[in-house]
């Protein structure tokens, strides 16, 4: 694995940990127990996952395209996609939270 992909890498693994703690603080201030993942939050994370690999496989060639004159590193490309990503992810929570679904539920003890 070149260094390239490597910082990639780390900066996705950072990606889902941000999208992971930003999403689990909107339930802490509900709940006082331990929280674990409802189904739609397995489904949420895998959809988040989904979106990441296709950024790794799609950012380099579309930021090639929208800038053909210019050489955009694929690590630049990835990890704008990633940031991206994240931002988008706080859209899809507040939507699916204005449905009434929960990513974190209260864990039964």
């Amino acid at each position: 694995m070149s260094p390239q992909e490597l910082t990639s890498l780390i900066s996705a693994v950072f990606i889902v940990g941000m999208i992971w703690l930003r999403t689990r603080m909107h339930y802490a201030q509900r709940s006082r127990g331990r929280l674990q993942l409802s189904s739609a939050g397995r489904i949420y994370f895998v959809v988040v996952l989904l979106v990441l690999a296709a950024g790794w496989l799609a950012a380099p060639p579309l930021a090639h395209a929208a800038w053909p004159a210019t050489p955009v590193s694929p690590t630049l490309a990835r990890v704008v996609c990633f940031l991206a990503t994240y931002y988008l992810f706080i859209a899809v929570h507040r939507m699916i939270q204005a449905q009434g679904v929960s990513v974190f539920k209260a864990a039964e003890e």
